[in-house]
């Protein structure tokens, strides 16, 4: 055996540095989730409760933080459309993707954000994920139309703009009522769905007037900053 064409195993991190690894990976979880994406390399190592060259030593830049942190998110997201489309009722097949893809988009400010940022992403793995996902999403829609549970008219690209209205109410909300999306999620659904397809309850009552103005107030208190 020509042992110099023998490839050696990929070196394994020490246990210090596996550590710091996943704290840095939760850190920057957390703070995407809060924040979006704004947040810097620095924040994270404050979090995280490691020095800022450890975090530099393990992602040279954001990006290369970003596609760590929510590689498995769009993951498992085009898995939630595969099982969507998998589900024996058409409707209840969208109705199951449509309110996974409203919470993640809702809690998950980073998230949200990636999801917006695909379009422009060249990362090979964002690329597949984004070609997996779009095509499942029209046939789960194309699916629901055969079986006559959509309104005339309905495209399918309609859900990706009324995921991103359900989630601009969630961010508009968070501060004062985190669930009120939901209300607003189950509005949008009756609105697509075709006469003689159960409506959605709308369990989640909605915002109080005060609320409204407590949001209003800070969504202008942020945008001064």
């Amino acid at each position: 055996m020509n042992h110099a064409t023998v490839a050696s195993p990929p070196r394994r991190l020490r246990a210090d540095a596996a550590r710091n690894q996943q704290r840095i990976i939760a850190a920057a979880r957390e703070l995407f989730a809060d924040h979006g994406l704004e947040i810097t390399l620095d924040d994270v190592a404050e979090r995280a409760g490691v020095g800022v060259g450890t975090v530099y030593r393990r992602f040279a830049n954001k990006k290369e933080l970003i596609v760590e942190v929510f590689d498995q998110n769009l993951s498992d997201f085009a898995d939630a459309a595969d099982a969507a489309y998998r589900h024996p009722d058409p409707w209840f097949g969208l109705v199951e993707f449509f309110e996974y893809a409203c919470r993640h988009m809702a809690t998950n400010r980073g998230f949200s954000e990636v999801m917006l940022e695909l379009e422009d992403d060249h990362t090979n793995r964002f690329i597949v994920v984004r070609d997996r996902i779009k095509p499942t999403v029209t046939a789960i829609c194309e699916r629901a139309r055969a079986a006559g549970a959509l309104a005339e008219g309905i495209e399918p690209s309609d859900f990706f703009a009324l995921i991103h209205m359900v989630d601009g109410i969630a961010e508009f909300a968070k501060p004062v009522n985190p669930d009120v999306w939901q209300r607003y999620m189950a509005i949008a659904l009756n609105g697509v769905r075709a006469d003689g397809v159960p409506r959605q309850h709308l369990e989640v009552p909605p915002l109080a007037e005060e609320e409204v103005e407590k949001a209003k107030h800070l969504t202008c208190a942020n945008r001064r900053r």
